[in-house]
């Protein structure tokens, strides 16, 4: 990492700083004004998203949610919306158990699971109830519905960047618990000395990667 590098990092950041900044107030907003069915599309949309792009995973949430489907009628035709989306069967059978977990009194209700005030047990939370949803894609449900900004979304752009930037010394080839907190707390030390706040750095990096600002 070269001095070079860090004033290119915070030039782009200079860059996207309102679009990134719009789009978290959009997140914001989910939490304060959404109904239950949209918050469980953000659920859904990040159980869908290991190994799979984001915009192929939106897309599968936005034909299961057209047509009905986020409501389970059945395993097999969740999987058939699901085109674009590696391990579509297991993903599909997530996403019913995911429903049924959620579901209180016969009401979907996302809301009574997570607590806005401690994003850090919500996620802890869950990471042990939520099938399919380990620490990356618990840390950007909450983030995608604005409870969040300081957690890190550990993907595979994410990781690329930190290793270029020297805040990690490779990517590791599994991730249990206590390394992905280690990871997350180095980056949240790099987005303090550049003064980056951590969910600006999160979407820069995944930007360099990915080549645009999106969920």
């Amino acid at each position: 990492m070269t001095t070079h590098e860090i004033e290119q990092l915070k030039e782009l950041h200079g860059e996207l700083e309102d679009v990134i900044e719009a789009r978290l107030k959009e997140f914001d907003q989910l939490w304060l004004n959404a109904d239950e069915d949209r918050l469980f599309e953000e659920l859904v949309f990040c159980l869908l998203t290991p190994q799979s792009r984001a915009r192929s995973c939106w897309a599968a949430v936005e034909r299961l949610s057209s047509m009905g489907k986020l409501r389970c009628p059945a395993h097999g035709e969740i999987q058939r919306e699901l085109r674009g989306v590696r391990f579509s069967r297991r993903k599909a059978e997530y996403i019913c158990m995911a429903r049924k977990l959620f579901t209180v009194d016969g009401r979907l209700s996302v809301r009574s699971h997570v607590d806005p005030k401690n994003p850090l047990q919500t996620r802890e939370w869950l990471v042990g109830n939520v099938k399919g949803m380990g620490y990356k894609e618990a840390s950007h449900f909450l983030r995608n519905i604005g409870l969040g900004r300081d957690l890190a979304i550990l993907d595979r752009h994410i990781l690329k960047s930190l290793v270029r930037f020297g805040v990690i010394p490779d990517i590791p080839k599994s991730m249990s618990r206590s390394r992905y907190l280690k990871i997350e707390a180095a980056m949240a030390d790099f987005a303090r000395s550049i003064s980056i706040p951590m969910s600006h750095l999160d979407m820069v990096l995944w930007y360099m990667g990915a080549g645009e600002v999106f969920k």
